[in-house]
């Protein structure tokens, strides 16, 4: 299974990247609730092994994208935010505290989910969004340039002059095209100058 791309430096927009598009065709990396449940324990929200995924958590976590998607665009936009389909992902989620050991041995004081397990699966990440929205710098929020890419990333570089989802991808991507559109123009001059020459003679 090809997996979702891990590229946008933050949790909520590692979600929206679950959905990318692939030669101009919306691709969705999540196809089962499997899909989902790995993508959740690669982000060190959900056990790894395995579990078995809800039967509705396909259906809960696209909705829960498609919610984040809109939020994240509308607050990029500088528009108001109806932020009632993000609360419902966020009241059923519930946590207590609880004291642990970590490696070495030492208490700490955790907290673990508790509740529907759907709930439980997912609202690390409906947080996780809501911390972006409340406290995010929406001027270093931004979606991958490439006229073909939907990604989005948080730019975390120093110049904050980050253009590309991935200089490996889209970057080259870009410059490939350019070289090719200069190496087009640079054709299409010495065609025009050979037919002025074969007019003048």
């Amino acid at each position: 299974m090809t997996e979702a791309p891990r590229l946008g430096d933050h949790p909520a927009l590692d979600l929206l990247n679950t959905e990318a598009r692939v030669q101009g065709q919306t691709f969705d990396f999540w196809t089962s609730h499997q899909d989902v449940l790995r993508w959740l324990a690669q982000s060190g929200v959900a056990p790894t092994g395995k579990q078995a995924a809800p039967a509705d958590l396909l259906q809960w976590g696209r909705e829960l994208r498609a919610v984040v998607r809109d939020l994240v665009t509308a607050r990029k936009q500088g528009t108001r935010l109806d932020i009632e389909a993000l609360n419902h992902f966020l009241q059923p989620h519930l946590t207590s505290p609880q004291l642990q050991r970590d490696g070495d041995g030492h208490l700490v004081l955790t907290r673990v989910a508790r509740g529907d397990t759907t709930a439980s699966l997912l609202g690390p990440v409906a947080e996780a969004a809501a911390v972006l929205l409340a406290e995010g710098d929406f001027d270093l929020v931004r979606q991958c340039e490439h006229e073909d890419c939907v990604l989005w990333f948080y730019d975390r570089t120093k110049s904050h002059k980050r253009r590309w989802c991935s200089m490996a991808l889209c970057g080259n991507r870009h410059k490939a095209a350019q070289f090719r559109k200069r190496g087009s123009g640079t054709s299409a001059e010495i065609a025009r100058a050979s037919v002025r020459k074969s007019t003048k003679a």
